[in-house]
């Protein structure tokens, strides 16, 4: 059985994460300091980190009996990269259908 890892996509697919993302980015936070927004439980807050680090997008350290958990927002290059090179494309078609529409309307 073939193991998928996850991407960064998949953590920037649910709105939670995102948010936890978002929150994470102005610092290191324990898991009650990113749940305490949220309103869901903690096991459910958990399961998202757990998708994050999975990710690549945060790291999490032990730190005596608390968990710490650390953006690494160089993750989100792949996304930029992804949005600019399909902006590219859609860019050209778009291009492409306005010749095409511009040609046939002359006629």
């Amino acid at each position: 059985m073939m193991i998928e890892r996850r991407d960064v996509f998949q953590a920037i697919a649910d709105p939670t994460r995102r948010r936890i993302i978002l929150k994470l980015a102005n610092g290191p936070l324990n898991l009650g300091e990113i749940g305490e927004d949220f309103g869901i439980s903690r096991q459910a807050i958990a399961k998202h980190i757990k998708v994050l680090n999975e990710c690549g997008m945060i790291s999490v350290t032990q730190k005596g009996r608390e968990q710490f958990c650390e953006a690494r927002l160089g993750q989100l290059d792949e996304v930029v990269d992804w949005v600019a090179e399909s902006r590219k494309v859609w860019t050209q078609r778009f291009a492409k259908l306005d010749k095409f529409l511009d040609d046939t309307s002359e006629k």
